[in-house]
């Protein structure tokens, strides 16, 4: 029997390839984003709006009867000096990344504590155990999506509610041309930023296929005891693993000469 599967930032990138690749095993899967996804159950919604986040839930609640499993996907991000990033610009950047998962988790719990059990998956970034610079805010941000997932692993875990992360690198998706780029003409650091800016664009633009990560999402959702979190990408899990036995220092001094 297929399971009742939600995703938020379903209407592009690895939102929309985790909807495909879920409906096709059986699944049937519930996207919600700002904008209508056509060929699925298609709800709009604004993450940041907390009480939003709960109506929505509960209209599935009322006619599945259940939610099995929760992609916490929707984000975007933005580039640019931490000095020269308005507060408007990383509250907004907060308020998707972080809070968009915390007002989804929060919806969804007591009913798969009612129900006895359910997935939560978030997704991370790689950029939260490695901090990029002049991506320091969404680099931050999901860093507290994967401190938040391990603390809410804990608390939910007498009720059978399983949640994970999982922190894909580089992926091939619209989300490299949807960045916010932020004041890139600073005459302190703008060409820093140009150069920075443009070696993630590169590798983002020739890195992996988003079905990677919805291939990855779909083997989590069905482990019983599906592992703290886990990386999308070779590269890049060779690259953390390296990360964890370096000193913090020469990790940081090589994400700089990266970068």
């Amino acid at each position: 029997m297929g399971r009742i599967v939600v995703i938020t930032g379903g209407s592009a990138g690895i939102g929309k390839a985790t909807a495909e690749y879920f409906r096709e095993k059986g699944d049937t899967v519930y996207c919600l984003q700002r904008r209508t996804v056509e060929g699925f159950n298609s709800i709009t919604l604004d993450v940041t709006k907390a009480e939003d986040a709960k109506a929505v839930i509960k209209s599935i609640i009322d006619k599945e009867g259940r939610i099995d499993v929760l992609v916490n996907n929707a984000g975007f991000g933005i580039s640019g000096a931490i000095e020269d990033t308005s507060e408007e610009a990383m509250k907004r950047l907060f308020d998707v990344n972080f809070f968009g998962v915390v007002n989804l988790s929060q919806a969804v719990i007591p009913y798969m504590r009612e129900k006895g059990g359910g997935t939560i998956i978030n997704i991370s970034s790689a950029a939260a155990p490695i901090a990029i610079p002049f991506q320091a805010f969404y680099s931050a941000s999901k860093a507290a999506v994967s401190s938040f997932t391990e603390a809410l692993r804990n608390e939910v875990a007498p009720f059978n509610i399983k949640v994970t992360s999982i922190l894909p690198g580089d992926v091939k998706t619209d989300f490299t041309d949807k960045r916010e780029k932020n004041k890139s003409d600073s005459p302190i650091y703008g060409d820093r930023i140009n150069k920075a800016v443009a070696a993630m664009e590169h590798d983002e633009r020739n890195g992996y296929s988003p079905m990677i990560i919805a291939k990855l999402a779909y083997s989590l959702s069905k482990k019983k005891n599906p592992p703290v979190q886990k990386v999308g990408g070779f590269s890049y899990a060779a690259l953390i693993v390296l990360a964890k036995f370096m000193p913090k220092r020469f990790v940081i001094y090589v994400t700089g000469k990266m970068y």
